[in-house]
């Protein structure tokens, strides 16, 4: 059996889930739609924008597309699965990805926290506030304990989340974002309790009732070191995370991740795909900070690499009901990424600044796309998040200094990168 893929996105989730397809013996053509240069050298890109619905089904069938696989979010949220499976005939692709109404678990922090609630999946205090009750929001404001955090509903790419010091800062900041601050993705706003803990990031694979737990990874989402400055879309990652033990990793299980699976199940909502459970662990009792419903990225690049199981078996299964007692096979070595981004990054930045990029690669070294384009020959920026430096080593020192020390050797105008991933793990 041989199967055709086709990758939905263009950043470094995808071609390094790109990177693990191509390898599997199942794989015969892989296709990226739309891709990047990295993407470009392993796979066949397809350079149709990611809300072409139409097109993409055409490419589905021109290509006879076996497997879709999407990486992104908003597409999700928009309905490609749903706009795919009602016109694709019934069994002949595997859709990786959940519908619409699934996908509220991540394109609506609301519809989350209200599943959490119904199904007992232990998160912070919350409250649900539009321009309408404003002056509820600010009762609410008054009841919590400082630092307080304001979520837009919506998605607003990784920057919807504010943590405000002191209750007029958050008075003020909830009037900005109903008033449109995120655009409508900020006219709902959740308001939640301040949780103090370390947080980690959470992968399983599901078909709606059973799961495949995928490598664990922690994030660093802030652009200055020392996890400082704003919030970007991650700057680095490291698998595996040294606190999660077999004690936190059964609490996790059991009270978080078989819940929402189960949840699911009861409210009758199909799934297939990843679940992203971003947790916060507080005096060693696990809680979910919000769920995503594709994989993360930077994460996917230090998890995807430890994945020594055979990807497209794996969707295969997921996408025929077949994943009881699937025994994954993880590599126990870490794996390690560090973020190149643009200077001013996440604020303003230039694009099309030259990139420069070494002919040797150590084997154990990987590099993923992010933002990047092809002017002629030339390698050029084409995003705040450029290129993803993975690698991997016995432990996680080791690994990490692999990545810096391509980081290094890598050149562009403006070039910037926080060298102390992983300063916060044993």
């Amino acid at each position: 059996m041989k199967l055709n893929t086709l990758i939905i996105g263009s950043g470094g989730r995808e071609h390094a889930i790109c990177r693990s397809i191509v390898k599997s013996p199942l794989s015969k053509n892989v296709f990226v739609l739309p891709g990047n240069p990295g993407t470009d050298k392993i796979a066949n890109n397809i350079n149709i924008p990611i809300d072409r619905f139409e097109d993409i089904l055409k490419t589905i069938q021109e290509k006879e597309i076996d497997i879709l696989v999407c990486g992104p979010e908003a597409p999700l949220a928009d309905g490609l699965m749903d706009f795919l499976s009602e016109r694709c005939p019934q069994d002949s692709i595997i859709l990786i990805g959940p519908n619409q109404i699934a996908a509220q678990l991540e394109s609506s922090k609301a519809f989350a926290k209200l599943f959490m609630q119904r199904q007992q999946i232990p998160t912070a205090a919350y409250g649900i506030f539009k321009s309408e009750n404003i002056y509820e929001a600010f009762d609410f404001i008054d009841q919590l304990n400082i630092p307080i955090v304001l979520k837009a509903d919506g998605l607003a790419a990784g920057k919807g989340v504010l943590i405000c010091k002191d209750k007029a800062e958050a008075r003020q900041e909830l009037r900005e974002m109903i008033s449109g601050k995120f655009g409508d993705a900020s006219r709902t706003v959740v308001i939640e309790e301040f949780l103090d803990g370390i947080e980690f990031s959470l992968f399983v694979l599901t078909d709606g009732s059973d799961f495949v737990l995928l490598p664990e990874a922690k994030d660093y989402k802030r652009i200055g070191e020392g996890d400082t400055g704003l919030n970007t879309g991650g700057m680095g990652s490291v698998s595996p995370v040294s606190f999660f033990d077999e004690t936190l990793k059964e609490k996790v299980l059991e009270s978080i991740v078989k819940p929402t699976i189960l949840g699911l199940q009861k409210e009758n909502i199909p799934y297939c795909g990843f679940i992203f459970f971003g947790l916060i662990v507080v005096k060693g009792e696990p809680f979910v900070i919000e769920y995503n419903v594709r994989m993360g990225d930077p994460e996917t690049e230090s998890v995807f690499p430890r994945i020594q199981s055979d990807v497209v078996d794996l969707f295969y299964r997921c996408g025929t009901h077949r994943l009881a007692d699937y025994n994954m096979k993880i590599d126990p070595n870490y794996c390690t990424t560090i973020i190149l981004a643009s200077g001013g990054y996440p604020e303003a930045f230039e694009k099309g600044k030259s990139i420069l990029i070494p002919e040797e690669f150590n084997e154990d070294l990987m590099m993923f796309h992010s933002g990047t384009r092809l002017s002629g020959e030339s390698l050029q920026t084409n995003g705040g998040r450029v290129l993803a430096i993975s690698s991997m080593g016995k432990n996680k020192n080791a690994a990490i200094e692999k990545c810096k020390e391509m980081a290094e050797k890598i050149q562009y105008e403006g070039k910037y990168y926080r060298k102390d991933i992983g300063f916060d793990l044993e």
